[in-house]
């Protein structure tokens, strides 16, 4: 490899620090932590203790702050994480995660390498495809070995990795956020923070379609400009509406990507992932 393997401790990240949808919640824990939990009992009766989950949505929707915290809470299990120039080394990354199993294998913008055949090219890119599909069927049914793929672009992903179980065996949408889970994310990142009664709501109805990193950003620009204005920490309606004002009304495209927005709007910042078949939800 070009560098030395590093190896990290991941920092502990709470259940109350992830925001979802209560149904995404419910099928994390369902398909990752009950899963883990059984992992032995499964074993015994025959079945396989070899998983693929996809975590797909759009940019900005905490996919890689959910791979922290299912990691930081299965610490039994070694964390393997392949980005997608990496994934050329991927026979040695494998090897690595069959040795210290349990353990969970993770490529990040798996679309790079695992696109549609119709959308490549590249013959290497095709070469990496087929041995990501190798090293996949090639472990063994009883391998501890959680595979986490994530994309942004599920639509562009070949079949034959994404519509066969064994590879992946369920897909997850990480959704924008809905008003809920908008009204908890400015809750946890601005706890510091003094609202005046009405402005998160101000924050939750402005960000309508907004991605979770839109509303860490926005929470960050509302304490530097209550800071500026010499305000402490108190948070007014009037702060809330020059501030989203300023984010949700620019016509930038660049600059409305860079926030988390679509780039065609207000009117499509809404817009979702497409919808993604599981192979086998809610069972």
């Amino acid at each position: 490899m070009k560098a030395a393997m590093q190896v990290h401790k991941l920092p502990f990240i709470p259940r109350e620090a992830v925001i979802l949808e209560t149904a995404t919640m419910a099928r994390l824990d369902r398909h990752v932590f009950e899963f883990d939990r059984h992992r032995d009992t499964l074993k015994r009766l025959g079945q396989s203790t070899r998983k693929g989950l996809l975590l797909y949505g759009p940019p900005g929707t905490g996919k890689t702050h959910v791979i922290r915290y299912i990691a930081s809470n299965l610490p039994e299990r070694t964390t393997v994480l392949i980005t997608a120039e990496e994934v050329v080394y991927l026979d040695r990354y494998m090897l690595l995660a069959r040795t210290l199993q349990p353990s969970i294998v993770v490529l990040e913008d798996v679309d790079l390498v695992g696109r549609s055949r119709e959308g490549m090219n590249s013959p290497k890119t095709e070469v990496l495809l087929n041995r990501l599909l190798n090293e996949m069927d090639g472990l063994h049914d009883d391998a501890d070995v959680l595979f986490i793929l994530t994309t942004n672009r599920p639509e562009e992903i070949e079949e034959a990795l994404a519509s066969r179980p064994g590879r992946v065996d369920e897909a997850i949408e990480i959704a924008n956020p809905d008003a809920s889970c908008r009204t908890r994310l400015v809750s946890l990142y601005g706890d510091a923070i003094d609202f005046e009664e009405g402005a998160i709501d101000a924050v939750v109805t402005r960000s309508e379609g907004a991605s979770a990193a839109f509303i860490k950003e926005m929470v960050r620009r509302l304490a530097q400009a209550t800071i500026a204005a010499g305000s402490g920490n108190r948070i007014t309606v009037a702060t809330v509406e020059s501030v989203l004002g300023e984010a949700v009304g620019s016509r930038n495209r660049i600059g409305r990507r860079i926030v988390g927005l679509a780039s065609g709007g207000p009117e499509r910042a809404g817009k979702q992932a497409p919808p993604f078949d599981s192979c086998c939800d809610d069972l």
